[in-house]
């Protein structure tokens, strides 16, 4: 594979480890909740878009991936036992090409309710103004999710319904087309624990499920008013 000089720098102590189960399900559908299932499971640390947020040297190469150049995918996500959510979902083919073993997991939920969410949600984040004074890592952020998201995935139609519900169905038609159907995991959100157990062989926890970023408490940290 041809090797991209677009990557960050390993911390010392970091070390490379293949991804186990590399999430191609849409923002949206669940992720940050499975993300923390994936943690207490033991198939992390799990990356998410929080991640990026937190790791703002991570953007650029996110934006490399986004404009089409390769990025060494083993370097950028070093430390980490999975990915969910975008702007990992965007890329699950290549993905897959460096973590051959990898499960793919594909979070789902009906198309109408998912677009609803996002209305409601991420879509504020990528477009709103920011306040003045903001760090200059959060108009990257911002940046490159606008571009990943909005512009590359839905053309600039996120808002429409009947476009960003087909190009979200599609998306999830070509992941059960091409993805290896003997390392394909499809999860339903509210599904719970044993879907997801069954597909990894390990233990159903002695505990409630996650359920984390409603769409309430997504939009009570923005100061949003209830959707």
């Amino acid at each position: 594979m041809h090797q991209s000089r677009v990557g960050l720098r390993r911390k010392k102590g970091i070390e490379k480890m293949a991804l186990s189960v590399i999430g191609a399900g849409f923002g949206r559908t669940g992720t940050m909740s499975l993300r923390d299932a994936l943690n207490r499971l033991g198939v992390g640390p799990c990356y998410h878009m929080s991640e990026v947020f937190q790791h703002p040297e991570h953007i650029p190469v996110w934006q490399a991936a986004t404009r089409g150049e390769p990025v060494d995918w083993s370097e950028l996500l070093a430390g980490y036992g999975s990915i969910v959510d975008w702007p990992g979902c965007s890329f699950w083919r290549p993905l897959l090409e460096a973590n051959p073993d990898a499960k793919i997991l594909l979070s789902w939920r009906d198309a109408e309710s998912w677009h609803r969410s996002v209305c409601n949600t991420i879509y504020h984040p990528m477009t709103m103004e920011l306040p003045q004074g903001a760090p200059a890592s959060f108009a990257s952020f911002q940046a490159m999710a606008r571009e990943l998201v909005i512009e590359r995935t839905f053309d600039g139609k996120i808002l429409d319904p009947e476009y960003a519900m087909q190009v979200f169905e599609q998306h999830n038609a070509s992941v059960r087309r091409t993805a290896p159907p003997d390392r394909l995991i499809e999860y339903e959100v509210g599904s719970g624990w044993e879907p997801l157990c069954e597909a990894l062989g390990v233990p159903v926890p002695d505990e409630e499920y996650p359920r984390t970023n409603t769409t309430e408490e997504y939009r009570e940290r923005l100061g949003l008013p209830p959707a």
